[in-house]
């Protein structure tokens, strides 16, 4: 959100920065202590078990976090007005909450055949493009608007391709189809791939000539996670190297709106 609006060249407002952290914080905590997922299938990996093993303290995290995303959210008139908000709040807390219980087993919105890494591509690109967008009064419909969340939905779908192939063996244990268990793993990597090089096609308006090569960085680390990710490499390679990626970009969106890549360039 914040290289969004580096893009404008406007400063990160701190209160809507803090609402999206702790918002963030909240829904991420959440979904880690949820009473039906510690009845699926025993966890694979250490990150899982470590989870488990700090569920009461995850909780209170969570807690905490909600509670100051929305005294942020209920008392700024700007934000509490619109239902834009209110939106990606339902999809993200039904992604993982139980719905209905089918075949002895509860299933949430990130159960239905291949929605899962859609779901997270909208909700993080809705919320990292669309939200500045709206703040600084800019129509949802402008070019400019839908080339970046173009841009960066598909950035964010190819990366979460990357953690299906992480969850492979357990998704196929819990019967939840997603791309790597119903066309392959590596028929998923060359999608996420694909995906990447058509963001790298999408050049919003406005971009200073010479930045291009510096905004292809982020979506070159992408590509080099995407291709050598295997379901058995260690959670560090996904909760770091993968995440860590979005943090690449936003160093790159920062360095071009510094000057520094126009003057070396």
């Amino acid at each position: 959100m914040w290289a969004t609006f580096l893009f404008w060249r406007v400063h990160i407002p701190p209160r809507l920065g803090a609402l999206i952290f702790t918002a963030t914080l909240f829904l991420y905590n959440l979904d880690s202590v949820l009473p039906y997922k510690h009845g699926q299938q025993p966890g694979l990996s250490k990150r899982k078990q470590w989870m488990r093993g700090h569920r009461r303290e995850l909780l209170g995290l969570a807690a905490v976090a909600g509670l100051i995303a929305a005294g942020l959210f209920l008392t700024d008139a700007r934000l509490s007005i619109t239902l834009f908000l209110g939106h990606l709040g339902a999809i993200s807390v039904l992604y993982s909450m139980p719905l209905v219980k089918y075949n002895r087993r509860w299933w949430a919105l990130r159960d239905l055949p291949l929605l899962k890494v859609f779901l997270i591509g909208y909700v993080w690109a809705a919320v990292t493009v669309w939200i500045p967008a709206l703040y600084l009064g800019r129509g949802l419909q402008e070019p400019v608007v839908l080339i970046l969340f173009g841009r960066r939905f598909l950035f964010i779908l190819a990366l979460a391709f990357v953690f299906d192939i992480r969850d492979y063996t357990k998704d196929r244990l819990t019967g939840t189809r997603t791309f790597p268990g119903v066309f392959g793993i590596q028929a998923t990597k060359l999608l996420a791939l694909a995906a990447l090089t058509t963001a790298a096609l999408l050049v919003p308006p406005g971009t200073p000539a010479g930045h291009d090569f510096v905004l292809l960085m982020p979506l070159l680390a992408a590509a080099a996670v995407i291709w050598f990710a295997e379901e058995s490499r260690p959670d560090y390679y996904f909760a770091l190297l993968t995440d860590g990626v979005m943090l690449v970009q936003f160093l790159a969106v920062w360095w071009a709106s510094t000057g520094v890549a126009a003057r070396l360039l």
